[in-house]
């Protein structure tokens, strides 16, 4: 029978354990360990956890390597068939893993299954993170079942069909763990944001199929390390975006992308500098820096990705612009889809 570990990754985020390792306790089944990763946190974290979770068992990093780095390098030392990676603000009911596993065993091509995620504030709608499933347009901007851009769906069961999609959210990422080692992981270069969609992407490209389990679900609060638009989120999002859309799209998305993404991108800061967000401003533009100066580490990592290509993502990329499609009045993955 295949062994399934939870890893919940932390950073300074006691008070989220208090609140949420509970649920993720009492519901984990038997025989599967739940662990977690602290990521150098300088709070009260490991006290915590030491008072109220004598079950748990924690391993301790020296600093904070990110989402990407502390996850690859916390999962160097843990052994398992299954690697379940659930954010610290994640609260699991009961019953929640049973159909992903069930996915997972059933499935063998299917190197990632993830349950619906819907918000912890207001449980009748989806949450922004990841919805039922997420997909990318031609630009490579990100959507879901459930969220176009801001716009966010109340939850009425409309999307419950189990099926592949393009990614699926890192609040709840549950993997086989020799196709994460043998991809290499997250990329540690990220540090943090996109490394999901970036990896559900090569895993594609190597022939593996990702998945998500609506009969599953669990709530996310969200926005527990970095806030909505703050300055790091945006230039990660950014940065990391392009990053990702050199390293995996074909030879014509990337061209399309080269022509309209510097103009949107542009636009997309003169926003920021029309609001008075100038740390906003200024970080679309520290992206593209950092983009440029990763040119030649792209490079490597795409030749690296074709050389071992068996698969392609293209029937879940949208051969469309998602934010065209929302200023139009789409504003719902049923009506964008029409």
């Amino acid at each position: 029978m295949p062994v399934a570990k939870i890893i919940i990754l932390n950073w300074n985020g006691a008070d989220h354990l208090r609140r949420f390792l509970p649920s993720v306790v009492a519901a984990a089944p038997a025989g599967v360990e739940v662990i977690v990763a602290d990521n150098g946190s300088t709070d009260d974290s490991l006290a915590a956890l030491a008072a109220g979770f004598p079950s748990v068992t924690v391993l301790r990093m020296d600093r904070n390597y990110g989402f990407a780095g502390g996850y690859n390098r916390a999962l160097e030392h843990i052994e398992a068939d299954y690697y379940l990676l659930l954010n610290s603000d994640v609260e699991t009911p009961e019953g929640w893993l049973a159909p992903i596993l069930d996915c997972l065993d059933r499935n063998p091509d299917v190197a990632v299954a993830a349950p619906k995620l819907i918000s912890c504030a207001d449980r009748t709608e989806f949450e922004y993170a990841g919805a039922a499933g997420g997909f990318i347009d031609y630009l490579g901007y990100p959507f879901c079942r459930g969220r176009i851009l801001r716009c966010v769906e109340k939850d009425r069961g409309q999307y419950d069909d189990e099926r592949d999609v393009f990614w699926v959210s890192g609040a709840a990422f549950c993997c086989r763990a020799d196709v994460f080692r043998a991809l290499g992981g997250f990329d540690g270069d990220f540090f943090a944001h996109m490394e999901e969609i970036d990896l559900c992407w090569r895993m594609q490209l190597a022939g593996y199929r990702v998945r998500i389990v609506p009969r599953s679900r669990v709530y996310h609060l969200g926005g527990g390390t970095l806030q909505t638009d703050s300055p790091a989120k945006v230039f990660y999002n950014h940065r990391n975006n392009l990053a990702m859309l050199y390293k995996c799209a074909s030879p014509a998305q990337r061209l399309c992308v080269a022509v309209a993404r510097p103009a949107l991108d542009l636009l997309a800061a003169l926003s920021y500098l029309m609001q008075g967000r100038r740390d906003n401003f200024r970080a679309v533009f520290r992206a593209w820096r950092d983009f440029i100066r990763w040119h030649g580490a792209l490079a490597r990592k795409r030749r690296e990705i074709r050389a071992n290509r068996k698969g392609s993502a293209a029937e879940n990329i949208y051969r469309g612009s998602v934010v065209l499609r929302y200023l139009f009045g789409r504003r719902t993955f049923g009506g964008m889809m029409r």
